[in-house]
């Protein structure tokens, strides 16, 4: 049975993978809890918006509207690769679903059935996240935001041992859905899953540099960022001797 963490220590893992978070008012004790339960969680639900821009798209996720409430989701993805903290408990982002995808997916099977039921909380065992793009097979998906899912994906599966199989789009959830578009979940699961995968570390040396230590290492000294990134250094002169830093794949 996973356990949503408490909020400061999800965000804390969120940032811990490199990410640039963003808290939006009170998204500690924004939710719908009062219309169920939320957990034990089993997976986590990948969305688009249907939406352009990243400031609107934000607040009607956040907000909801007169048809569904908000919080929409517990983060939004826009296309800088930040992720808005607007909610955090139950959300109304899975809906209703299917209960063999959920069984598959609690089971991290590697192909899922079809989804062809709606009878089952999603909101419930989902964390979910929004992804700011049209929807429409046209508008482009910034590699700074796909990289930003991935590592959402990871720092969650991580902290709750998941494999890439926890991770589900909508349309793989809900009859009807085609969300996310633009992208195939087969493609953002191969992602992290090669990013689950034990990277190699290295010891800080007298004399070291990021960019030293990307272009000995890795072979291009411009990939210090990625190493920056990895080990959540805003910083990328806050390194000392004997510290232990995890290394990209080449």
């Amino acid at each position: 049975m996973a356990t949503p963490p408490s909020p400061s220590k999800f965000a804390a893992l969120l940032r811990a993978e490199g990410l640039t978070v963003v808290e939006v008012g009170d998204w500690e004790h924004h939710n719908r809890n009062h219309k169920g339960p939320w957990g034990p969680m089993h997976g986590i639900v990948i969305h688009h918006t249907v939406t352009r821009g990243s400031t609107a798209t934000v607040k009607i996720c956040r907000d909801g509207h007169a048809a569904l409430p908000g919080p929409l989701c517990h983060g939004v993805i826009t296309k800088d690769g930040r992720v808005h903290l607007v909610g955090y408990g139950r959300a109304n982002h899975a809906g209703l679903g299917d209960p063999d995808v959920l069984q598959a997916v609690i089971a991290e099977k590697a192909t899922l059935p079809p989804d062809n039921e709606a009878n089952t909380d999603g909101n419930r065992h989902f964390y979910g996240f929004e992804c700011e793009n049209l929807g429409d097979g046209e508008d482009p998906w910034p590699a700074a935001q796909l990289l930003a899912i991935e590592k959402v994906s990871t720092a969650i599966c991580r902290h709750h041992g998941w494999t890439e199989r926890s991770v589900i789009g909508h349309l793989e959830w809900q009859p009807g859905k085609v969300d996310p578009r633009g992208f195939t979940m087969a493609s953002m699961r191969a992602r992290i899953e090669a990013r689950l995968k034990p990277s190699t570390t290295y010891t800080v040396a007298r004399g070291d540099t990021l960019w030293s230590i990307a272009a000995t290492k890795l072979g291009d000294g411009a990939r210090w960022r990625e190493i920056a990134d990895l080990n959540g250094l805003k910083n990328p002169d806050d390194i000392r001797v004997g510290q232990t830093l995890k290394l990209p794949k080449k």
